[in-house]
């Protein structure tokens, strides 16, 4: 059984050579990270395992991979680049990689909940234009940070906040426990969170799940931090909410699309701090990442 890494950049390529291990199954790495969907079969040429970063696998052009019968993708957010429930109809499973890179996410939710509360991005911009804007931030410590979705990722998140002397609440949608977290029902989180952070997969019941009227049941003056999805926000509510001050600030990691265009109405906004989906991007991440990968193709051979 032969396996293609099909949208390789370098850093994983080198990892997951040097990850190689003796009687593992042939992989070939296709060192290219900007190919197009329906280059798949040719890359492939009738191998069964393909190992995807990020380039999106239509159903349509999966029916044209003769010999596919595995997708490794590198993540947890397949439903962003492919539908897994057409594919399993091909005969193709999709497997997930879960908490590779929970505490690199969360630290960049930090990051982003931080720079927002004092507006670090914004004053940067204005001193390099020769301004010196001097803005009030807003202090966290004793503040409350909602977490909205309960994983791995949050976790990490309840764990460095509460450490930094704010109050966490949370909600999830199945029960879950944690010291110092106070789980509450989701309209509590809104209503009472000065911050809130969002870490929910996406799928039928999370797409769109932040809504307007959501968004206009936050504090005023809330801040947003979103490393989860993009879709799972109404994003012209949230620019409308941005707009007139209900938001206060959004740290933003993921968008509806990426590369976001230059010219998009986020870039023009202020009152936002953006990320470029990097932050899962660290090297600790991308070693557990593609450790994790190498498993399931072992496991996938030996079944």
């Amino acid at each position: 059984m032969r396996g293609v890494f099909v949208d390789a950049n370098e850093t994983l390529a080198v990892i997951m050579e040097r990850l190689e291990k003796p009687g593992d199954p042939k992989v070939r790495i296709h060192r290219n990270p900007d190919i197009k969907p329906e280059q798949y079969p040719d890359i492939l040429d009738g191998a069964e395992i393909a190992i995807v970063d990020h380039t999106a696998l239509p159903t349509d052009v999966a029916k044209k991979c003769a010999g596919l019968k595995h997708v490794v993708f590198l993540g947890t957010g397949a439903r962003s680049y492919m539908n897994p429930e057409e594919l399993a109809e091909l005969g193709i499973s999709v497997h997930l990689i879960k908490g590779y890179g929970d505490t690199a996410v969360a630290e960049s939710a930090i990051a982003l909940m931080w720079a927002s509360a004092r507006v670090i991005a914004m004053m940067d911009r204005e001193m390099r234009g020769g301004n010196w804007l001097r803005e009030d931030g807003m202090q966290l410590t004793g503040k409350t940070l909602g977490l909205i979705g309960f994983g791995g990722i949050a976790a990490e998140v309840a764990r460095i906040a509460s450490g930094s002397g704010m109050k966490v609440i949370a909600w999830n949608r199945s029960p879950k426990s944690c010291p110092g977290v106070e789980f509450t029902d989701l309209d509590t989180v809104l209503a009472r969170s000065d911050v809130v952070s969002l870490h929910l997969l996406l799928n039928d019941e999370t797409r769109g799940m932040i809504t307007r009227e959501k968004i206009l049941a936050m504090k005023r003056g809330v801040i947003l931090i979103n490393t989860a999805r993009a879709a799972i926000v109404d994003e012209a509510a949230m620019i409308d909410a941005l707009k007139s001050g209900h938001i206060r600030h959004a740290g933003l990691d993921v968008f509806n699309i990426e590369p976001l265009p230059g010219d998009h109405p986020l870039t023009k906004l202020p009152n936002v701090t953006l990320s470029a989906h990097s932050a899962f991007r660290t090297p600790e991440a991308s070693e557990n990442l593609i450790e994790a990968a190498w498993e399931h193709c072992r496991r996938i051979v030996s079944s």
